[in-house]
């Protein structure tokens, strides 16, 4: 059976920002405590009114930050969106809003299949922001669908996706709701990356050919999503037939091919055929 690379219509959803600490040293305190130095003059004045700017820069974010994300964030002309992004990231690299940028860049270079600077935007990223599952999914995703058999590296980028997706499944469940989301769009959040990171891990198994491995993870990746992906069910029939269990082969092809896209012609194909071999096998 030859395996199709086909994109998700949907990789995951934006993602979750950093966390949005609106709790600052002015609220908390009642205002910046500065050390007193025993003088009045314009110069310490002037001091401690950068210290306080410093303190509000770490907490609220650099107001020309603010200017320049939202710019991002309306831009939406993909090279443009990518020229603000990596301009944001390279000027603003501690601003709380550089996570999500990272993840929004992310998503760009893999829709315009830039493949050179998605790896380079996912690995600073994780570099910098280890627990982030929405960058640890999408990649280890994108690796494991992007591998060739004839990859002189190819075992270890398996490997890294793996480990990428394990820790994303970790990350989530240790996740508290961010103030801005919902809960229930902090929960549908959680399950398209569950989702993501399922399907990645059963194709990473498939390609091992681990394949009972491989149809618990993809069994866990269509249960949790509201709209399942193709490829997880084509990878899901793959692994039933090797495992010469043809009914469930068949079923797993059908949902393929319930699914419009350019696996559901092939999936019709492999459904009636696992059929058959079903039906022989009685």
């Amino acid at each position: 059976m030859t395996f199709q690379q086909v994109s998700r219509a949907a990789m995951v959803m934006a993602g979750v920002a950093a966390f949005l600490f609106v709790a600052t040293l002015v609220r908390a305190q009642g205002g910046v405590s500065v050390p007193s130095t025993g003088l009045n003059n314009s110069s310490t004045q002037t001091q401690a009114t950068r210290q306080i700017e410093q303190v509000q820069e770490q907490q609220l974010g650099d107001p020309r930050a603010a200017k320049a994300y939202t710019s991002f964030m309306k831009e939406k002309n993909p090279d443009k969106r990518i020229k603000e992004g990596k301009d944001f990231i390279n000027r603003y690299p501690s601003d709380y809003r550089a996570q999500g940028v990272y993840e929004q860049l992310a998503q760009l270079y893999n829709a315009q299949h830039d493949m050179t600077d998605f790896y380079s935007c996912t690995d600073r990223g994780i570099t910098l922001y280890p627990d982030d599952a929405t960058l640890l999914s999408l990649s280890g995703f994108v690796i494991a669908h992007e591998y060739k058999p004839t990859d002189a590296d190819g075992a270890t980028k398996l490997e890294k996706a793996e480990t990428y997706e394990k820790r994303a499944l970790s990350s989530i469940t240790t996740m508290k709701t961010p103030q801005s989301m919902s809960d229930e769009q902090f929960a549908a959040y959680k399950k398209q990356v569950e989702s993501v990171a399922h399907g990645a891990l059963g194709l990473i198994y498939f390609r091992q050919s681990k394949f009972q491995e491989s149809v618990t993870e993809l069994t866990s990746a269509t249960g949790a999503s509201a709209a399942p992906d193709a490829t997880d069910y084509l990878v899901l029939g793959a692994d039933y037939q090797n495992l010469s269990q043809w009914q469930q082969a068949a079923d797993a092809f059908n949902h393929c091919a319930q699914i419009s896209g350019p696996l559901q012609s092939g999936c019709k194909q492999y459904a009636d055929s696992s059929a058959k071999q079903a039906a022989s096998a009685k």
